[in-house]
């Protein structure tokens, strides 16, 4: 008579699975062996605590697999309460935050030093080793002054300090990736005269993906992805379909930049860009290496 526990036979059924598991993502992972995935973790995915541990968890897993994670956040929220709490108030145009001088240090404080250094911390203490840069550190990212000009009946409109990417010099990346580094990047530039600028984190996250040509760039936030007009998830989307759908109202308000950025991205050479809730567990894991992802991915 075997000597084994009763409970043997589950434990057997729990390996099986496990093992199909391991099956079923170990193409996607030698696909992505060596490669460089950039993921836009968004002020409102972050969430709370076991979100985050979950998301550095996944960064965690993503490096000792053998592919090279960047992270770029945003924080949104975080600095809107935070220039709530200093009485500093906060004027939009056209979904982006006007930023005078004292506004662009509030921003640069809770960017590249508060939010920056915590998730930094969140992953090293999930086993990882991540270093926190912003777009100034090694001239990472130089940014241009945002404009809008008068147009059709609207005022012209100053931004302030908000930039958008101009150039990206990847050296300081470069020296990074592939050394069981994972960089967390603050979306804060320096312009040409030395200014400082307050970037859309898709939009750097874009820039950032498309100057080192990532596999696939993932736009972490709090919807499922694009939806049709029935609110249904539309899975599979190609560059060329995306005006049409801005065209007839699929997509709209701030669903319109994220996909704008996805364009730019492809442009630049990343292979996919993958809108996706970052609020579900482990969904940078879902989408990777499962066969049936966790959002929408966008191609050519």
């Amino acid at each position: 008579m075997s000597d084994l526990p009763t409970s043997q036979p589950l434990d057997t059924a729990e390996a099986v699975n496990q093992a199909r598991i391991l099956m079923q993502a170990l193409p996607h992972m030698l696909r992505y062996d060596e490669s460089v995935v950039v993921v836009k973790y968004g002020g409102h995915a972050m969430g709370d605590q076991d979100t985050a541990r979950n998301f550095a968890r996944d960064m965690v897993l993503l490096e000792q697999s053998g592919v090279n994670p960047v992270v770029v956040h945003g924080g949104g929220p975080q600095i809107g309460a935070m220039l709530a709490k200093l009485g500093i108030k906060s004027e939009f145009a056209d979904g982006l935050r006007i930023t005078d001088q004292a506004t662009v240090e509030v921003v640069e404080m809770v960017l590249a030093g508060a939010i920056n250094k915590q998730i930094v911390g969140i992953i090293n203490n999930e086993g990882g080793h991540a270093i926190g840069l912003c777009g100034k550190d090694g001239n990472l990212v130089t940014a241009k002054k945002i404009q809008r000009a008068e147009q059709d009946g609207k005022p012209a409109v100053d931004y302030g300090f908000v930039g958008e990417p101009e150039k990206v010099d990847s050296t300081v990346l470069e020296q990074v990736l592939g050394r069981e580094l994972i960089p967390v990047l603050a979306p804060i530039a320096l312009g040409a005269e030395g200014e400082t600028y307050n970037v859309n984190a898709d939009t750097f996250a874009g820039a950032i993906a498309g100057a080192i040509e990532a596999k696939r760039l993932l736009l972490l936030t709090d919807v499922p992805g694009v939806l049709d007009k029935d609110k249904k998830l539309i899975k599979t989307l190609k560059i060329g379909e995306i005006p049409a759908l801005i065209a007839d109202g699929t997509i709209t308000g701030g669903m319109i930049p994220k996909v704008e950025t996805c364009i730019y991205a492809i442009e630049q050479g990343v292979e996919g860009v993958v809108i996706l809730d970052g609020k579900i567990p482990h969904a940078v894991l879902i989408e990777l290496f499962t066969d049936h992802g966790a959002g929408t991915l966008i191609t050519r």
